[in-house]
This record gives structure tokens, sequence and C-alpha cells, in this order.
């Protein structure tokens, strides 16, 4: 692409090639990054989008807030001075804030005016668009990434995934596709909640981390199974994935690795 800055009319052409179409419920990991040079940056990218699905259509992003967690889970019991400072210094959720390790894409969908968030403290996703509100509107604190999560209601409106620039090691549907599985991985949740005022520490159960295990595996047989095709949009490959066969496909095959690690464990 050389220098040439890309502009929203350069994306939207993009994003149309993709597959992405008026009315859709879209949710983006992205890097912006793999673009290349883009007019307007991280904005312009976003304009974009929404003018992709348009004003019947919902664009979603991850907002997740890893800063808000446990700096020192290994230590039990009453924390010590170093302990407990570490551990005042988290700061507490709330609607605006920053989401820091999800790339500047989401960040300024996040935080535009009209951006609405849901609630969990560490997995929250920021939306726009027609279904927004009913997309947000409650997160459980235990298996955040489960069917009563935003990611389930992604899933019941036939929503698709785009990813742009990144790989299925980043498609957070895999996580809620394991949800859905007899025996997930699990991991522990830890992050402080102001209850009544008072601030406390809560934990919850939720899917473990894959780590690059099976996730770019049953992400890659999906695409060839499914015939997906990559799209380049500026310098980053791109592939719009349906929902509803994604994860008809994701649950069994991840349930069938799964159990080959019980097995040889």
């Amino acid at each position: 692409m050389g220098t040439t800055e890309l502009t929203a009319a350069d994306l939207l052409e993009g994003w149309r090639k993709a597959g992405v179409e008026e009315g859709m419920t879209l949710i983006v990991h992205a890097s912006l990054s793999s673009l290349g040079p883009v007019a307007g940056g991280a904005a312009t990218v976003v304009e974009s989008l929404r003018t992709a699905v348009g004003p019947s259509g919902t664009l979603v992003v991850p907002a997740f807030t890893w800063q808000v967690t446990d700096p020192a889970p290994e230590h039990t019991g009453a924390p010590d001075p170093a302990t407990a400072a570490l551990r005042a210094a988290v700061p507490a959720f709330h609607a605006d804030l920053r989401s820091t390790e999800m790339g500047a894409i989401s960040e300024t969908l996040r935080a535009l005016p009209e951006s609405v968030r849901s609630s969990h403290p560490q997995a929250s996703v920021a939306a726009v668009g027609a279904r927004a509100a009913e997309i947000t509107a409650r997160q459980p604190l235990g298996f955040a990434i489960g069917p009563d999560s935003p990611f389930g209601r992604v899933h019941e409106a036939g929503g698709h995934i785009l990813l742009i620039g990144v790989g299925h090691n980043r498609n957070t549907f895999l996580h809620y596709a394991e949800t859905l599985t007899p025996r997930p991985r699990l991991k522990l949740r830890r992050f402080p909640l102001v209850v009544d005022g008072e601030r406390i520490w809560a934990e919850t159960v939720d899917v473990g981390n894959d780590n690059g295990r099976h996730f770019p595996t049953v992400g890659r047989e999906f695409e060839e199974y499914a015939g997906t095709v990559e799209t380049t949009v500026g310098d980053a490959p791109c592939r719009l994935v349906p929902l509803e066969p994604f994860i008809a496909f994701a649950v069994p095959r991840l349930t069938e690795l799964l159990a080959e690690d019980e097995a040889a464990a």
C-alpha cells in the first residue's frame, strides 16, 4: 500500500468486500497498526465500521480492563503492608475506565459519548447502534463470557465476528464456545467491587486461558470447513465469521480437543 493513507471511504469499501452488510450485529477484534496508515487513525476506522453496519446495525467491541485484577494472587490470608498497598492501587471498575489492552479501535468506540458498556469489572464490552443497550444490559460476574452475557446475546442476534489483522487467538467467542462444552478449563477471577460504599475483593469462576493451545486450530479448521474468504483491507488480512455456524462447529470440536487433553493427562 506504500505510504498512502486510507480514508473512511477506502475502509468502507474494504468492509463491504469482506462481507459486512447494513443491519449486522458485528463484534470486532482488531489491530489498528495492521491496516497501515489511516487518515484520522482509530476514529476513522470506527466511523467506517459504523457506516458499514448502518443505523439498523450494531457495532460491538471488547472493552476488557485487565488492570482491575489482584496484583498478588499468590498471597492468601491477611495481606502484609506491601501487598495491601498494591491492592489498594487497583482501580474499581466504572463505565468510563479506559480499556488499556484491547487496542485503539476498541478504546475509541468505548469512549464515544453514545457508546454503552456492560458492567463486568474485567470483561466488559462496549457497543453503539440499534441493539447496543440490549446487548450490554446485563453481564454475570461469574462466567462473564458465557450464555447469559453480551457474547451470548450477540450470538442470539445472529451476529458476526470481524477479525482485522488478528487471529483466532484474539477471538473471544472461542472462550464463549468453551463455556458451552461439558468440561471447560476453569480459572479464578479476582477483582475489587464497591458494595454499599465498601470496597471488597470478589472471586468468581470463569473459563480459563487458552494461551494459543486450541483456539488457532479450531479457528483454522472452521475457516477451511466453511470456505471462509480472507480479504485484505489496507495491509490487514480480514475475515468475517458468522457466529451461528462458527459456534455450532467450535463447541463439539473444542469438546473433542479438551477430552484428548484429559485422556493424555
